[in-house]
């Protein structure tokens, strides 16, 4: 064997992608939750940085209204659409939307991170592909159907899943009004009829009305950005006291 060869052999077997050897084990945030023929789940995709209070509500709301068994959180590397300088880890921020989530029916993953995409249609063709037999449908707030004519491949994910709308205050007419909306005006299912939804053949969307949050992570982050910001401001101020002189 010559020595290219052989050096090629060696660094597959550390890779585990050699003949006959298992790859490594994707770390357990990145993990996908257990899934069994004829289930419904929801996906709630999202940066959560950081999670929040409505994010469960919404959650909540799309297990009952929708009739699902699970809502996954698949929380992302980063939004392509976004800065994500300042993001924190994909562990980080899913171990804070595990311990807010608190629910038997809510399962929170980092999948995206390992998938090698940050794009929400090769997501969904993964999905798919590996839980053939399961009925998913794509959770999203009235603010993201407003823009969503922006997001990569978007007509091909209206034709990949049902897509279900949670109201967001402030953006319930914007939402309608948007290119996407316009679009699929004609696949629209009256809220009534959103039990079903899951089951229906896409595109196949609706808009959930539900008591709305103001919470949002955005306001989160910039509250807690400005609070720092005060923190510092005042310990520049206090000037450290002099210690009396001994005589």
């Amino acid at each position: 064997m010559s020595k290219k060869k052989h050096a090629e052999k060696k660094h597959a077997n550390r890779r585990g992608d050699a003949k006959g050897q298992p790859k490594p084990a994707k770390p357990e945030v990145m993990r996908l939750p257990m899934a069994a023929p004829n289930m419904r789940i929801g996906l709630l995709g999202g940066s959560f940085n950081p999670p929040h209070a409505a994010h469960r509500a919404i959650s909540l709301t799309a297990l009952k209204r929708l009739g699902l068994d699970q809502v996954w959180w698949l929380v992302t590397p980063g939004n392509p659409l976004k800065d994500t300088s300042k993001l924190e880890s994909v562990k980080s921020r899913s171990d804070a939307a595990r311990d807010l989530a608190r629910h038997p029916r809510i399962a929170v993953t980092g999948f995206e991170a390992g998938s090698g995409s940050a794009y929400t249609i090769n997501l969904l063709a993964e999905l798919k592909r590996r839980f053939p037999g399961v009925s998913f449908v794509w959770l999203m707030g009235a603010d993201n159907l407003a823009e969503f004519d922006r997001w990569r491949a978007w007509e091909e994910i209206f034709a990949a899943v049902p897509i279900a709308v949670l109201d967001r205050p402030g953006f319930r007419l914007k939402a309608r009004a948007g290119k996407a909306a316009q679009r699929f005006a004609a696949y629209q299912v009256d809220e009534s009829d959103a039990r079903g939804l899951a089951r229906l053949e896409p595109p196949a969307w609706t808009i959930l009305t539900h008591t709305l949050s103001h919470l949002s992570s955005t306001a989160l982050r910039a509250k807690k950005a400005k609070k720092a910001k005060q923190d510092k401001a005042k310990g520049k101020d206090k000037k450290p006291k002099k210690k009396a002189k001994r005589h």
